[in-house]
């Protein structure tokens, strides 16, 4: 499966539009790992904890974006996008979204 941000795919012609397809999750904090990361604030530092948590997040989107993708019959999603929002105190929602396409 091709995912780009772009429009467009480079040497590739857009035999067909598909649509809207999308892949999210939601995460959920850890307290133990929440008290580490308020110590690490005070000394600074990047939380390697929650780099790991959005990174896994983002992967398992970018997955079932994919996965929606197949299941309409494409081969390529453009014009992919990420967004994140937080759903409650301690969860955030990762969203992966693009347009499917059949690429030629």
């Amino acid at each position: 499966m091709i995912i780009t941000t772009s429009d467009q795919v480079e040497g590739k012609t857009i035999a067909k539009t598909i649509g809207l397809v999308r892949g999210n999750t939601i995460q959920a904090r850890h307290v133990g790992k929440d008290l580490r990361a308020g110590l690490k604030s005070i000394v600074g530092g990047e939380i390697t904890d929650y780099t790991e948590m959005m990174a896994s997040a983002r992967e398992e989107a970018i997955q079932r974006m994919v996965e929606d993708a197949k299941s309409q019959g494409a081969n390529a999603i453009v014009g992919m996008r990420l967004a994140t929002s937080m759903i409650m105190q301690n969860a955030s929602e990762v969203l992966a979204y693009g347009t499917a396409v059949v690429l030629e």
